[in-house]
């Protein structure tokens, strides 16, 4: 195997008395996150746009395929440079070592203000919103419990990785199983439905490409967080192998179960009354058994929900570490708890900011701003690769398959997901990169402090 040059492919040393990260995530733990951090809520109320976009049943598939592709594309760039860097943070490492530090503090930037934190608390409100199904809230108590969630997942993640991950296993497991179970009633109790893959009345189907690559962009935004696990390199047992295999597995996957609810879906309603719902899984249970279908819808979301809000609150705070311990943030944020061996104070300032965006009502308006600014980091990302090739003495044990046109592709369709979203909103989408691009000013700053 070759040498490797002078890069950060390894975290720093520590001294002996300085605590590192637990290792305790092992190929099961880190497909579950994979799986549990991607399925959250939208599978369940997300085919009704798609299928409003495309209304065909086999436009339906082949647009939940291609997103799948798309997304196990960027699995496979991100697998091998997860072969190449065992230090935590994940796309902050990539971008850092590729570009400059610069980028890479973007990155955290980007995630600690609006992008992970905001994901955080709009899924702890989404959590809470359907937690009201079952004992009524007002918009104050929706509130205390998404906070409460965040504390929660956050005190579970303080005290462990090992508590973490064994919770998120736990939970994605129940959730895949429950998903099956309705793949299952779907097809073996829907055969009894007088009609199968109908269209229904007044839906137009003609399908036009600028439809269907819209309808690409909604099904992309359910494949969200395939990358996270990428951030608990440091405490994965064998990284270089086993976060790749679970990139891959978990998109895989992810990807299955997709394409068959949303298959069953369609065997059971009409396409039109699925491009009407707003809760398509609950309509299902209800064209299937006459009722039911809102508790069964709730009580997925609540499940679904809290599984993936697992992974997110336990990765993010290994990107803040790992800047940290880099001097990218103040030094303060990268210490380890001796005993539980876990960034503890980036879990807990991630876990106030993210209820402070719940209680203040704010993260819905910043989050939809600075999402899609997303995907021009996945890029550059992928671009990164193409640098970091050409540096012939890094080892890797993963190399992409379908090397240069994977990595090619996924780098267009990145862009193009970006150029589709400024088209369509220049004037929010602006301001989200504006938002994204403060940080330049703000690293160079402190940069110069640093250098003083």
């Amino acid at each position: 195997m070759e040498k490797t040059i002078k890069i950060q492919t390894e975290h720093p040393p520590s001294s002996p008395e300085t605590p590192k990260l637990r290792q305790a995530i092992r190929l099961p733990h880190a497909t579950a996150m994979v799986v549990g951090t991607i399925i959250g809520s939208t599978i369940f109320v997300q085919p009704s746009a798609v299928t409003s976009l495309v209304p065909s049943v086999t436009g339906i598939m082949l647009v939940w395929l291609v997103s799948g592709i798309l997304t196990l594309l960027g699995a496979l760039v991100c697998a091998e440079l997860a072969s190449i860097f065992t230090q935590s943070g994940g796309v902050y490492v990539y971008l850092k070592e590729a570009f400059s530090p610069a980028l890479g503090f973007l990155w955290g930037w980007a995630m600690f203000w609006v992008m992970h934190s905001g994901i955080i608390a709009a899924i702890a409100v989404i959590f809470a919103r359907y937690v009201a199904y079952f004992v009524p809230l007002e918009d104050q108590g929706i509130k205390i419990v998404a906070i409460a969630c965040i504390l929660f997942l956050s005190a579970v993640n303080y005290v462990g990785v090992k508590h973490g991950s064994a919770l998120q296993t736990a939970l994605t497991f129940a959730k895949v199983l429950a998903i099956v179970l309705m793949i299952a009633c779907g097809f073996v109790v829907g055969s009894s439905l007088p009609v199968h893959f109908a269209t229904g009345d007044n839906l137009d189907t003609h399908v036009t490409m600028a439809n269907f690559f819209l309808a690409v962009g909604a099904c992309l935004f359910t494949y969200g967080g395939w990358h996270m696990v990428a951030y608990n390199s440091e405490e994965t047992i064998a990284p270089r192998k086993t976060i790749p295999r679970a990139l891959i597995l978990g998109t895989v996957i992810v990807t299955l179960c997709y394409i068959a609810i949303t298959a069953a879906y369609a065997y059971v309603l009409p396409l039109s009354r699925v491009a009407s719902s707003t809760r398509v899984a609950a309509d299902a249970a209800d064209a299937l058994f006459g009722f039911g279908g809102g508790a069964l819808m709730s009580g997925l979301v609540v499940v679904s929900a809290f599984g993936s809000l697992t992974g997110i609150v336990l990765s993010g705070p290994r990107v803040y570490y790992s800047m940290a311990r880099d001097g990218l943030l103040l030094r303060w944020m990268g210490r380890i708890h001796p005993k539980y061996r876990t960034p503890t104070r980036a879990i807990v300032v991630q876990g106030i900011w993210a209820s402070v965006l719940v209680a203040s009502g704010t993260y819905g308006s910043l989050f939809r701003r600075v999402i899609y600014t997303e995907w021009i980091f996945f890029g550059l990302m992928a671009i990164g690769l193409f640098v970091l090739r050409r540096r012939p003495e890094i080892e890797r044990d993963y190399s992409v398959w379908g090397y240069p046109v994977v990595p090619v592709i996924f780098i267009v369709s990145s862009f193009a997901i970006v150029v589709n979203q400024i088209a369509s909103d220049p004037a929010e989408s602006f301001a989200g990169l504006t938002l994204v691009l403060i940080g330049l000013p703000v690293y160079y700053f402190t940069a110069r402090r640093r250098r003083v």
